[in-house]
């Protein structure tokens, strides 16, 4: 039960008292970030967004997405590497985290690629089209190549060594 002495709320032991070890009090950190993304995507699905704009949120929904397995798909793997099998405190086991993303992230793939190619349908009548590696032109493929040599190339390759 929920009391009130002076100016502050307390909490006291009563038959009304609410378990706060009751895992359906708890969200799951990664099905809500994964919630989250989805509502990323429904941006992207919504016709009255401007049409570049819904490609844009694709994109951070495909991004969040690689994040998402890299940090925590990653991080649940890790702590099912070392043998942990305690449950957090919405009590989901990493097994079962990994298991119900996993379900998630499927379904919400599915929506991405309908997305993506119902925005390429939209895209291609504005006079926007997404080219695969085999549909350029040479000198497309030459330009495409100068421009990672000389600007993405250097970005991603280590200059030095550091010992340590």
């Amino acid at each position: 039960m929920l009391t009130r002495q002076n100016g502050a709320d307390l909490l006291s032991a009563s038959d009304d008292a609410v378990d706060l070890t009751d895992p359906s009090l708890y969200l799951n950190r990664e099905l809500t970030w994964l919630a989250f993304n989805r509502r990323v995507l429904h941006e992207a699905e919504d016709s009255r967004n401007p049409l570049l704009e819904r490609l844009k949120f694709l994109a951070i929904v495909s991004a969040n997405l690689d994040e998402f397995f890299m940090k925590r798909i990653g991080g649940l793997k890790q702590q099912l590497g070392a043998g942990m099998s305690k449950k957090t405190v919405d009590g989901r086991t990493p097994r079962e985290q990994i298991d119900e993303c996993y379900a998630v992230v499927r379904e919400q793939e599915i929506a991405l690629r309908q997305a993506y190619s119902e925005l390429r349908q939209q895209l291609s009548v504005h006079g926007i089209d997404i080219l695969g590696y085999d549909a350029l032109a040479a000198e497309d493929i030459d330009f495409l190549r100068a421009h990672y040599h000389d600007n993405i190339f250097p970005l991603i390759t280590p200059q030095s060594i550091d010992t340590a």
